[in-house]
C-alpha cells in the first residue's frame, strides 16, 4: 500500500515538473517571438514612420485598424451574446437546434479566404461596398461562431444554483439572464471577444477583397460622406495588417514593414490586457469586493 502511494505522489510530481515546462516552454517563446517583432521593428523606426502621412508612415493604418475592429465589435458582441443566450436558454433539443450548432461549428472552420471572397460578392459585387464598412462586417462573419460559442459554454457552465435561486426570488428569465447570469460569466464571455479581436486585428486575407487600398486622410473632415474623412465608413482604409501585406509582397520599404508588424502586435497585447483588467473590475464589483 505504501508502495503505491510513493509511486502515486512521484508519478504526479512528475507531471507536474512537466506541464509546468512545457507552459514554461510557450511562454518563453511567445516571449521571445513577441521582443523579436517588437524589438526588432522598433529598432529599425524613424521619426516620420509614425506620421498619418499618405505614404512612408503609418500612423493612418493604426487608426483604420482600430476602427475596423471596433466596428466589427460593434456588430458581432450583440449578436453572438443574444444568439449565445438563446442556444443556452430557450433552445429545445431537436433537429433544429442541432442544425445550428452544425452551422456554427462549419462557420467557425471556414477559411479566412472563403468568408474574404464571400464579403467580396455580396459587399462589393451584389451592394458595391468597397469600404471599412465591407471590411468590418466580413471581419464579424469570422467573429460571431466564437463570441456565440464562448456565451453559451459560459452560461452553461454556471451552477444551476444561480438561475434556480433568481427564478425563486421572483425575478423573470429575461432579467435573471441579464442580471445574474451574464454577469457571473462576463470573464469568460470577455475571453471570446479578445480572441474575436485579436483576428480581427491581424486578418489579411479577408480584408483584401473588402476594404481596398489607400489611406489619404484628412483629420479636420469630420463629414460622413467625404472619402478623405477619417469617420466615413464607407472609404477605403488600408489597415496594418494589409499594409504589411503590401509592403513584403512588392519588397519595398522592409523598415516600414516591421515597424507595422511590432505596432500590429503592441495593440494586440494592449487590447488583451485592458479587457482582462477591465472584465476582472466589472466582475470584483459585481462580488462587491470593489466599489
Amino acid at each position: 500500500m505504501d508502495s503505491r502511494i510513493k509511486r502515486a505522489k512521484m508519478v504526479d510530481q512528475c507531471m507536474t515538473i512537466l506541464f509546468y515546462g512545457i507552459a514554461l516552454f510557450f511562454f518563453l517563446l511567445l516571449v521571445g517571438f513577441a521582443g523579436k517583432v517588437i524589438v526588432g521593428g522598433l529598432l529599425g523606426a524613424k521619426p516620420e514612420m509614425f506620421g498619418f502621412s499618405r505614404s512612408g508612415s503609418i500612423g493612418n493604418q493604426v487608426f483604420n485598424t482600430i476602427y475596423l475592429v471596433f466596428i466589427s465589435l460593434l456588430v458581432s458582441v450583440p449578436i453572438g451574446v443574444l444568439a449565445g443566450i438563446y442556444l443556452a436558454m430557450y433552445a429545445k433539443p431537436g433537429l433544429v437546434t442541432r442544425f445550428l450548432r452544425t452551422c456554427i461549428e462549419t462557420l467557425s472552420s471556414l477559411p479566412s479566404i472563403v468568408v474574404g471572397l464571400f464579403g467580396y460578392l455580396i459587399f462589393l459585387v451584389v451592394l458595391g461596398l468597397s469600404s471599412l464598412l465591407a471590411g468590418a462586417l466580413s471581419i464579424s462573419i469570422l467573429s460571431l461562431p466564437l463570441i456565440t460559442t464562448t456565451t453559451e459554454d459560459a452560461i452553461k457552465g454556471l451552477p444551476e444554483g444561480y438561475y434556480q435561486g433568481s427564478m425563486g426570488l421572483g425575478a423573470t428569465k429575461w432579467q435573471t439572464i441579464f442580471h445574474v447570469l451574464l454577469p457571473a460569466c462576463l470573464s469568460r464571455i470577455m475571453t471570446g471577444v479578445i480572441l474575436a479581436a485579436g483576428r480581427g486585428f491581424g486578418e489579411a486575407a479577408v480584408l483584401l477583397y473588402t476594404t481596398g487600398s489607400g489611406s489619404d486622410l484628412r483629420w479636420n473632415n469630420f463629414s460622413f460622406t467625404s472619402p478623405t474623412s477619417p469617420i466615413n465608413v464607407l472609404r477605403p482604409a488600408e489597415t496594418l495588417s494589409i499594409q504589411i501585406w503590401n509592403l513584403q509582397t512588392n519588397g519595398q520599404d522592409r523598415a516600414l514593414a516591421n515597424l507595422s508588424s511590432a505596432v500590429l502586435m503592441i495593440l494586440v497585447l494592449a487590447f488583451s490586457i485592458g479587457a482582462n483588467v477591465w472584465s476582472r473590475h466589472i466582475s470584483k464589483k459585481q462580488a462587491g469586493l470593489e466599489k
